[in-house]
């Protein structure tokens, strides 16, 4: 071959390599600026900033996220902190835009028992000027409460008019069961009232910088319901994205917490009998970790079914996700509410043998730290679920009922169950409501689906 012929070749080759070159370049061109057109329609960022002050089952969670980026500056997209956090000014005087927190500025005006108290009886005498008397009952679902030590004398003329009654005292501001105990004697509280754990100021050189802690005293529920003769009471999840309007979200799983020893009212200082936390449970000496004393939400509702019918367990838990709304409406005035902040609180509620749920109190940092890999495992998904409900990554159309674990209970008013063709479904919309917390559900599944459609609804709109 001459040397003429190799260099027109050469030259064609050169061309034709040009040429798909530049068709290539055109092509990711094009490629890209689709991308960048359905990245914009969709206003998803290119990863998801965090910041997490907790070392337990978020942080797992938040690093698996596809997306999610670590940092430990300010410009964070999300931020899982804890309570001591938000009192920083520094630090909440300014969120990014877009950006969420995971607690409301003021959120113990529900989770502190004694505002939690205060806020649910200016509710109750709301509705009974409102509506009457027969509406204000639904708030009977916590104890006769009392704060001390503002309330004492009040609480004494209580305690005189029912004599024999056991009451239960509770720090407002502590958790893990620290520092309950239960008293039927005027006579116990006084000794306590001379203690150092009733004036810390005792324990420190000047008095006048530490005020006397304060304390609720409630009625004690003599008569729990109890499962192989152990008292228990039961977590539940909610979740709260806005309080203007109001929308909340409950976790169908949750746990029953068990007592290691069995019930009885022959000795109230066994905190093995009488209080279910996890924190003192697992200090007693036959305490089994793998077990942990708990059932799930689903296990307590078939065996309750079981044993009482459909139709009263029914009515239990609608109870149940009664008291979750009215207590969240009690302080909704009074949260500052901010686009940026969301709630996830830890219900603790106790269930009578009249089968009345009562409610303990509200956690708003409920432990996300597992006991057992099955805790993990329920933990890692509510989590989870979380994000995907507050859906920073904007995959969702705002119109789900259901995402993940979490039914839609309530979105500046009720939300009731589906209409799936059943008639007798259908005329107990007035009072069901879309919570099924302890029914089963194949969350991936749900996860799968509600993605597809809303990907289907975004490309049509």
């Amino acid at each position: 071959m001459c040397s003429g012929q190799l260099t027109r070749r050469y030259h064609s080759r050169s061309s034709l390599l040009e040429k798909y070159s530049t068709l290539k370049r055109r092509s990711k061109r094009k490629i890209q600026s689709r991308l960048s057109r359905i990245s914009i329609c969709k206003q998803k960022p290119t990863s998801i900033r965090f910041r997490c002050s907790l070392q337990n089952t978020i942080l797992d969670v938040l690093r698996a996220r596809p997306g999610w980026v670590e940092i430990t500056t300010n410009d964070w997209d999300f931020c899982w902190c804890d309570k001591d956090w938000l009192n920083n000014p520094d630090e909440c005087n300014f969120f990014p835009e877009n950006s969420k927190v995971s607690h409301f500025l003021n959120f113990f005006e529900l989770t502190r028992k004694n505002l939690m108290v205060k806020n649910l009886k200016r509710l109750r005498r709301q509705l009974e000027r409102d509506s009457g008397k027969l509406e204000a009952q639904k708030c009977d679902f916590y104890p006769a409460t009392f704060e001390l030590p503002s309330e004492y004398h009040i609480f004494v003329d209580e305690f005189r008019r029912n004599p024999g009654t056991i009451w239960i005292m509770k720090p407002i501001a502590r958790s893990q069961g620290k520092g309950i105990f239960l008293f039927k004697r005027l006579k116990d509280i006084t000794d306590w009232k001379r203690g150092v754990e009733y004036q810390p100021q005792l324990q420190v050189t000047d008095a006048s910088t530490a005020p006397i802690e304060t304390y609720v005293v409630q009625r004690y529920i003599e008569n729990p319901y109890l499962i192989g003769g152990r008292k228990f009471d039961i977590r539940v999840y909610v979740l709260v994205t806005s309080y203007n309007p109001l929308k909340a979200y409950l976790y169908r799983s949750g746990f029953a917490r068990f007592a290691n020893n069995r019930y009885s009212l022959d000795t109230i200082d066994d905190n093995y009998i009488h209080l279910t936390n996890v924190a003192i449970q697992k200090t007693a000496p036959d305490y089994d970790p793998e077990k942990g004393c708990k059932w799930s939400t689903q296990q307590l509702r078939m065996y309750l079914t079981a044993k009482h019918g459909q139709s009263k367990v029914n009515t239990l838990f609608q109870q149940m996700t009664n008291i979750f709304i009215l207590s969240l409406q009690s302080c909704q005035r009074v949260i500052i509410n901010d686009k940026h902040c969301f709630e996830l609180y830890g219900y603790d509620i106790l269930i009578d043998s009249n089968l009345k749920p009562w409610l303990i109190e509200i956690n708003a940092s409920p432990s996300l730290t597992a006991s057992n890999q099955e805790d993990y495992d329920l933990k890692f998904g509510l989590l989870n679920d979380v994000l995907n409900v507050l859906d920073l990554e904007n995959r969702l159309t705002g119109k789900e009922k259901k995402v993940g674990l979490f039914d839609l209970m309530w979105d500046d008013g009720p939300v009731f169950l589906e209409d799936n063709g059943n008639e007798d479904l259908v005329k107990a919309q007035t009072t069901l409501t879309n919570a099924k917390l302890g029914c089963v559900n194949d969350r991936l599944q749900n996860l799968k689906e509600i993605y597809q459609t809303a990907e289907v609804f975004k490309k049509l709109n």
